[in-house]
């Protein structure tokens, strides 16, 4: 194997409690509503799935389900989609709902998964390429610079750049491609089996790990090490 693909969130990163999310987003708006109502608040965005990388939805409210299968494909549908979501929770103020979409693009709303640091400085060390590939609406390089990942990655594939998301196997064309690799020679690293799994289409080996809270899921990327071996880039 010759390069490696990573999902980012659930894979890479994890995304801050929606709790945790909701009293950011509120801190930076200077609101303070009673405890027992940011309990409830934050029960209510998760049961909707209002949150970027958090819960799937419970269910899809109408003006949501046209836009939501393809909500990965621009910035502008995937803001439309979280927040139409979060309008369907009663929120103390309504520029919460902004600030809330806001909030979750900040380094600080995401958490690199233990191993994820010890795994990407292997495969440059190897000389493996390694390119990030996300069904996300919005650039998430400023998350891997502020939390000192960006230097192991060579390339960001990501579907709203590109118009297209997984599973489409033109996104995971698109990232074999910038590494100079061929898809027999990749492996492409992921939580979605359905979106994810996309990338056996073009011939990948794809290898899934589990979308747990960090601090449950200390070490299943270092498998990886061991499907790549120490085959480095000709």
């Amino acid at each position: 194997m010759t390069a490696v693909l990573f999902d980012f969130s659930g894979t890479l990163f994890r995304v801050e409690s929606t709790e945790a999310w909701l009293r950011g987003a509120l801190a930076e708006l200077g609101l303070e509503p009673p405890e027992a109502e940011v309990a409830r608040t934050a029960r209510e965005l998760e049961a909707m799935g209002a949150q970027p990388g958090g819960a799937r939805p419970s269910r899809l409210p109408e003006d949501v389900a046209g836009v939501w299968g393809v909500r990965d494909t621009s910035a502008e549908l995937h803001r439309a989609a979280y927040t139409a979501l979060s309008r369907h929770v009663p929120l103390p103020e309504d520029r919460l709902h902004d600030a809330l979409y806001e909030r979750h693009m900040t380094p600080g709303a995401w958490l690199p998964y233990p191993d994820a640091a010890e795994v990407l400085g292997t495969l440059r060390e190897r000389g493996v390429g390694v390119a990030v590939v996300s069904n996300i609406g919005w650039d998430l390089r400023p998350v891997f610079r502020a939390h000192g990942l960006d230097a192991w990655v060579d390339a960001y594939v990501l579907s709203y750049e590109h118009g297209v998301q997984k599973p489409d196997p033109r996104l995971f064309a698109a990232a074999c491609e910038a590494l100079g690799a061929r898809p027999r020679d990749v492996v492409m690293v992921g939580d979605n089996r359905h979106a994810d799994g996309g990338a056996a289409a073009i011939g990948c080996t794809v290898h899934f790990v589990d979308h747990l809270p960090a601090a449950e899921r200390p070490d299943a990327l270092r498998p990886v090490l061991e499907l790549v071996g120490g085959t480095a880039r000709g």
